[in-house]
Formats: C-alpha cells, sequence, structure tokens
C-alpha cells in the first residue's frame, strides 16, 4: 500500500466533545468520524485494525472448535417475548414495526435467535456439544451513548453460544471459551486480567470478564497480588473485618448531633474514628399481581459501617430483594422511622422493618447510630442488649483497597479496568423459556445447557488506546496497527535514489509477509513523522538523500522512541525479526 493511493487525513486537533483519550485520538488519526451520537463511520484505517482483531479472533475460535455463523441484525419480536426480554430490556432495545406492523428489534444480543437454531437443527445428544459465534452490529440505545466506540450505541461485536448435553459438559464448553479469550487478548497484546463478575441481565450462575487494565477504566476491578484472586467490585467478597464481637463497655445514650446528618459529619463532632460509625440504608421491595398493582411493600434497613458503601448487586442477591428493590421514598422512610433520612438508625422504630447487617457491623460493639430523631445519634449502642440482633447478616459492602482476601492469602488491591470480554454459563435459562430440546441418551426430551460468550470488537481498538498512548499520539500493540511498518522517503519527488531504496525495501518487506505503507506523499519530514507518531504504527523506517550518501537509513520503534541506525541491505532482516519476535 502506497500513502498516495491510500485514505490518510489525520487532525491536529480533537473536536471538542471528545470526552476521552481513545476517543480524540481515533478522531484525530482519522479511524473514525461520527455521525450521531453513539454512531461512527469506520474509516480504512480503523477497519484494518478491526480487521486484524477479527482475525485473531476467528483463528483462536476455530482452533476451539467454534463455528461462525450471521444472524440477523432484525429480529422478530415472538422470539423475544417468549423469554420475556421483549417487556424486560427496557429502551435500551430499540424497538421498529415494518410495513405490516410487526415488531422487531435491532438485536442488542442473540440468545433468543440461536437458541430458535438449536431447537430446529440439534435433535438428539449425537450432535452436541455445538458452538455457536458471529462478529455482527450490535445497537443498544444507550441513553448517554460516551467515551466513542467505548460505549456507542452501534457497536461490533463477537457474541458466541454453546449448547451441551449436561452440567459437566457446558462446563467444559466454558473452560475451552475461557481459555480461548486468554489466547486471543494474549496475542492482541493487551494487559488485562480476567475476574469473577456478576451476570447481570443476561442471567445464568458462572461469569468471567476480561478486563484490559487502564486508569480511564469505568469498571473497579479487585485483586490479591498474593494470588490469584480477582473479581469486578460487584462480585468481590467483602470478609468481615472483626473476628468476634466486643463485650459492650459503654452504656447506650442518645447524643446530640445538631446539623450533622452524615456519618463523617458525626464522626468529626464527636472525636471519633469513623469506624466507629454504622450507616443506615432503607429499601424498598414489592410484590405486585398481574396487573402490575402493588399487593405489599416490605421495607428493609441495611446497615454498613460507616467508612464503607453499600453493593447494590449484592443487595440484589438477598433473598426478598431478588425480584427487585428501590431505594425507599420519604414518606414511607418517616412512616416506620419517625424521623427524616440523615438520622434513621435500627432502635426505636416507629413501625418493623426488616434489618439486614454486614458482616463487620454485625460484630461492632459500643457503635454509633442514627437515633430516629432529627439531630441526634445514640453512642454505645451494641447488638443484643439495646436492639435485637439482625434478621440476616451478608456480605452487603463494596470492598476497599487493604482488606482482606477472601481466599486468606494477602490483602486486596483495586484498579480500573474497561471490559472487552464476558464468558457466561447459562445453564436451561434460554432452553427452557423457548422449550429447546434434544433427545438424550435414554431417548428422552431433555433442555440444552447453555454458555455465552462475547468479546467487544471495537471497544478493543479504545481499549487498546487508552492503554497505549503518550503526547503524540496512539501506540498500538503490533498485532493490531493498521499497519506493522511505514517507510517515509524524504525529498521523494527529488531523490531518484530515495524512491528506488524505499520501493526496494518496500517489496522485500511485503513478499515477507509484513503488512507495511510507503509514505510517497512528498510531504516534509515533520508532517510524515507527526502523522505516522499520531496513528501508531510499530516501525518506522526513514530514507533521505544524506543518510544514503552515509550508507545509512533511520529506523525508530514507536514504542520505544531511541532512533538508530542500519545499513540500507540489514533493515528489512531487523525489522521481520522485531516482528516476529
Amino acid at each position: 500500500m502506497r500513502a498516495s493511493q491510500f485514505h490518510l487525513f489525520t487532525l491536529k486537533e480533537a473536536p471538542s466533545d471528545a470526552e476521552v483519550v481513545s476517543q480524540q485520538l481515533m478522531l484525530r488519526a482519522g479511524m473514525i468520524r461520527k455521525v450521531a451520537a453513539g454512531i461512527y463511520n469506520y474509516m480504512p484505517m480503523g477497519l484494518r485494525s478491526i480487521r486484524k482483531v477479527e482475525a485473531i479472533i476467528r483463528d483462536e475460535l476455530d482452533r476451539a472448535g467454534a463455528m461462525e455463523l450471521v444472524m440477523p441484525l432484525v429480529q422478530p419480536a415472538e422470539l423475544w417475548q417468549e423469554t420475556g426480554r421483549w417487556d424486560k430490556m427496557g429502551p435500551e432495545m430499540l424497538r421498529l414495526k415494518d410495513r405490516h406492523d410487526r415488531d422487531f428489534a435491532l438485536q442488542p444480543t442473540s440468545e433468543e435467535v440461536v437458541t430458535d437454531i438449536a431447537r430446529q437443527e440439534l435433535k438428539s445428544y449425537r450432535q452436541l456439544p455445538k458452538n455457536f459465534y458471529q462478529i455482527q452490529t450490535k445497537f443498544r440505545d444507550e441513553r448517554r451513548p460516551r467515551f466513542g466506540v467505548m460505549r456507542g450505541r452501534e457497536f461490533l461485536m463477537k457474541d458466541g453460544y454453546s449448547f451441551d448435553r449436561d452440567v459437566e459438559a457446558a462446563g467444559r464448553s466454558y473452560e475451552k471459551m475461557y481459555a480461548a479469550y486468554g489466547r486471543i487478548f494474549d496475542r492482541i497484546g493487551l494487559e488485562y486480567r480476567a475476574v469473577a463478575a456478576d451476570t447481570g441481565a443476561i442471567g445464568g450462575d458462572r461469569s468471567h470478564e476480561f478486563q484490559v487494565i487502564a486508569d480511564t477504566g469505568e469498571d473497579a476491578i479487585v485483586y490479591c497480588p498474593d494470588s490469584d484472586y480477582a473479581a469486578n467490585i460487584e462480585l468481590a467478597e467483602a470478609v468481615a473485618l472483626l473476628t468476634g464481637r466486643a463485650t459492650a463497655g459503654r452504656a447506650l445514650e442518645k447524643t446530640p448531633t445538631p446539623g450533622k446528618s452524615t456519618c463523617g459529619d458525626v464522626a468529626e463532632l464527636l472525636g471519633v474514628a469513623l469506624q466507629t460509625t454504622v450507616k443506615s440504608l432503607v429499601l424498598a421491595s414489592e410484590e405486585v399481581d398481574e396487573t402490575g398493582k402493588v399487593l405489599k411493600t416490605t421495607i428493609c434497613l441495611l446497615l454498613v459501617r460507616g467508612d464503607h458503601d453499600l453493593n447494590e448487586v449484592k443487595a440484589g442477591k438477598i433473598e426478598g430483594l431478588k425480584a427487585g428493590f428501590r431505594f425507599a421514598t420519604e414518606t414511607e422512610i418517616i412512616e416506620h422511622f419517625g424521623c427524616k433520612p440523615g438520622y434513621l438508625g435500627p432502635i426505636g422504630l416507629k413501625k418493623p422493618v426488616r434489618i439486614i447487617a454486614d458482616r463487620t457491623v454485625a460484630n461492632m460493639a459500643d457503635f454509633i447510630c442514627g437515633a430516629n430523631d432529627e439531630g441526634f445519634h445514640y453512642t454505645g449502642a451494641n447488638w443484643g442488649r439495646d436492639l435485637p440482633e439482625p434478621e440476616l447478616v451478608a456480605d452487603i459492602r463494596n470492598v476497599v483497597e487493604g482488606d482482606p482476601s477472601p481466599d486468606g492469602k494477602g490483602v486486596l488491591a483495586i484498579q480500573r479496568g474497561i471490559e472487552v470480554g464476558h464468558v457466561f454459563y447459562l445453564g436451561n435459562k434460554y432452553s427452557k423459556a423457548m422449550n429447546a430440546t434434544f433427545l438424550d441418551i435414554d431417548g428422552k426430551p431433555k433442555h440444552f445447557e447453555m454458555g455465552c460468550y462475547g468479546i467487544g470488537v471495537t471497544r478493543i481498538l479504545g481499549a487498546a488506546i487508552e492503554q497505549n498512548h503518550d503526547a503524540r499520539g496512539i501506540i498500538w500493540p503490533a498485532a493490531i496497527a493498521p499497519f506493522e511498518v511505514v517507510i517515509c522517503g524524504v525529498g521523494w519527488g527529488k531523490s531518484e535514489a530515495v524512491r528506488d531504496e524505499a520501493v526496494r525495501l518496500y517489496d522485500t518487506l511485503k513478499a515477507a509477509g509484513v503488512d507495511v505503507i510507503l509514505d510517497d506523499r512528498d510531504e516534509r519530514p515533520g508532517v510524515m513523522f507527526a502523522d505516522w507518531e499520531l496513528i501508531g504504527v510499530p516501525h518506522r523506517v526513514t530514507i533521505g538523500d544524506r543518510g544514503l550518501k552515509e550508507g545509512v537509513v533511520e529506523y525508530q520503534a514507536r514504542r520505544e522512541g531511541e532512533q538508530l541506525k542500519f545499513a540500507p541491505d540489514a533493515i528489512a532482516a531487523h525489522i521481520i525479526a522485531s516482528i516476529r519476535a
């Protein structure tokens, strides 16, 4: 490829609405162009990197025994209605009608469609296991699309689905995909962690996220530097920080705390550690009938230590809250506590509530909590003496850095990450809902055990840039750079020697299978260098008249920055060796 024949269009400045580094650099490097909020054109430069990501994914998935197909972007409502997700998905799923007034959706994912394929095509246990995947456009109507390709509305995703005859076989398929994902991200060249994760709206009971490490990541990754423990913040287990409950040492006192409605303010006023306070959070869960009428509302008081935060995902796993919950209204709070928020606590309730204490809170003694009276808190509160033991003790908080690791092998650390892949074990949630069965070895019908495996193809580009950039631009991992090598001919239009040597090197590298571009634009060296550093090509060779007269060409690796000189006959071998290494 010659630059004069390629569409090369860079910007000195990013548009003012570009929020993060990857979005700014992809726009400046001419990789994407915005069409609408969260919707982009992928220009030739960006598409080259996308195709390289796809090739690695296909290679590893085919190696793992998965088979590629393509499912439609437009999917009929009837399939989604079988699983109930047509109503549950919410506004993120873009719905539309055809000319016959039939309902369709732009696919956000394809569990229903692939399960329909399985129930029609897979009739016997002899046909199992099967693993299908596609690399296809998805659409999710994000309320606030942002961060360029990191959280767009339209994006390219690899989604795969496995079908097995039993739980044990499904576990083997899961492990096979987990290993394949590791190979994919290793080959791409990203620093990542595979972390235990919550299954979210897709369902299932086994899940791992593949998170690219980046300071700008939206997700918090919890890990133990001294062991293999790793989980996202929603799932990371928070152990009790107190091994047992101390004996009560203070009398219960109703202490004035005028205008101090937060644990931090109360601790500061009383001159005590924040860790001696207890934070109260009030949730409401509702039972409804088929028409949506509320039959019963249950109020729950969740207690965490003053320096800790409630983990809503963990709270949602508690019996009674699994079907959904909301934060209680002020009216409900006053009805049950007799006080407005800010001074709430578990002592002296106006009406009974369900009390759920975090593991650490359950072991606290002589703690401080709200007195359910504006301007007052209780000090010296103790379980069993001043209030009943909590109805339930559970892990309901976020871990914090320095907490003991749940595996007992050290303490926890937290870093930021960008989710680029996710593997789920779904079980038979979808096959049961859609009555997708096969005949097992005993001749009886049985529901498929399923797994689901996703990779954000276009998101990988953004994550790679967030992890690999400097003040000059992108520093691509070599495997997904739009080009591996650029040859810059300085004085192209004036020097036949430069042209001849540049073309000779170009032909040599092409013959060796190197993805190389020859910059023959006859631009000033500063313009050429700035463009290719912005674009992030890993290897650059500069050929000029002065160097050729000295018997050298100049070489610079984008990541290292040091400029080296080689004899013209030696540079090709150095580049090929560097790429293969």
